[in-house]
């Protein structure tokens, strides 16, 4: 179990470099957007991001899925943290349709907006973190 601890928090430390990163290069894109110079560079990189975090976020779901089904992890703290699990999951996919829709030259919301989004990443994250080192329901 020790080593499949080591994969999810290995997944789960990659995916949030990603979850914390990716606002901001959205951010940076809106500005860049907005100011009339070309995006394609930062879209770019947001992309491969993207792609690259989404395969880490893949381990450490699939790590946590195992530890709690395959250990029989269980608790009213479990329940409450994969609700906020569930919640970056959202977060992450939405991240990801901005991003699609700004590929497609669409830009929806402004760089004001990205900053306010950015900010639920750490709100989600936060009790994520609470529940799992201390247990409490």
């Amino acid at each position: 179990m020790e080593w499949v601890k080591v994969l999810h928090l290995f997944g789960v430390i990659g995916w949030m470099a990603g979850v914390f990163y990716m606002p901001r290069l959205l951010v940076n894109i809106a500005e860049a957007h907005q100011a009339g110079e070309p995006t394609a560079r930062l879209l770019g990189m947001a992309k491969r991001l993207f792609r690259f975090c989404s395969g880490l976020a893949v381990i450490g779901l699939a790590a946590g899925l195992d530890i709690w089904l395959g250990y029989a992890v269980d608790g009213a703290w479990l329940h409450w943290k994969l609700v906020f699990v569930v919640a970056l999951v959202v977060y992450w996919a939405m991240t990801y349709i901005w991003l699609a829709q700004m590929m497609r030259g669409e830009y929806r919301h402004s760089s004001i907006f990205f900053r306010v989004y950015n900010e639920f990443s750490l709100l989600t994250f936060v009790p994520i973190l609470i529940f799992a080192v201390t247990k409490l329901p």
